[in-house]
């Protein structure tokens, strides 16, 4: 009997482990979504005296910017061509960052998982501080993440014993499905 409860209370912290795991998915989508958009739009404003440039002799074109700065004699202004292309690609890194988070919640979410910018990810989880959000979505991803880590843990315990103990599990079955015997 104690060792039943005990099995009770670890499936009850498991659930709340969980759950708790689980309502920071939200929060910190949004605070990855933030993050994307205040360095978008500070590449952007870093661009801005380039992109005025580029729009009085290359009808906006960046690249076309660049690649004039590339050909041109002089050393300093070739040097500068590799910093112009860098804060090019970054803007449009973070504009594909962007264009993403502000799509549907489970894209936002699958790519903050999997797909997101390596640097800005670290640097939103070490600045992250966990609270308890009621929000509908915080609960509903609270409760599917508690679900989940319980079934999973759960089946993982039922696979190890049915591993390590296979006789026991055979002497359940014949008790529970006694064979009819022969008269």
């Amino acid at each position: 009997a104690g060792a039943v409860m005990l099995r009770s209370y670890l499936r009850l912290t498991l659930f709340a482990l969980g759950l708790l795991v689980g309502v920071q998915v939200p929060g910190f989508i949004e605070a990855y979504a933030n993050q994307v958009e205040a360095r978008r739009l500070e590449a952007h404003q870093g661009l801005a005296g380039f992109q005025d440039t580029a729009g009085k002799f290359f009808e906006g074109d960046l690249n076309a910017l660049v690649e004039h700065y590339r050909a041109s004699e002089d050393p300093v202004i070739q040097s500068d061509a590799s910093s112009v292309s860098a804060l090019v690609e970054r803007a449009r890194l973070l504009d594909r960052e962007w264009r993403i988070m502000e799509g549907p919640w489970y894209a936002q979410a699958w790519h903050v998982l999997i797909g997101a910018d390596r640097a800005i990810r670290q640097q939103v989880w070490s600045g992250y501080r966990f609270r308890v959000l009621l929000a509908p979505e915080a609960i509903a991803w609270g409760l599917s993440c508690a679900l989940l880590l319980a079934w999973i843990v759960e089946s993982l315990f039922v696979l190890l014993r049915q591993a390590l103990f296979p006789q026991r599990n055979r002497r359940r079955r014949r008790t529970a499905n006694p064979l009819p015997s022969k008269q």
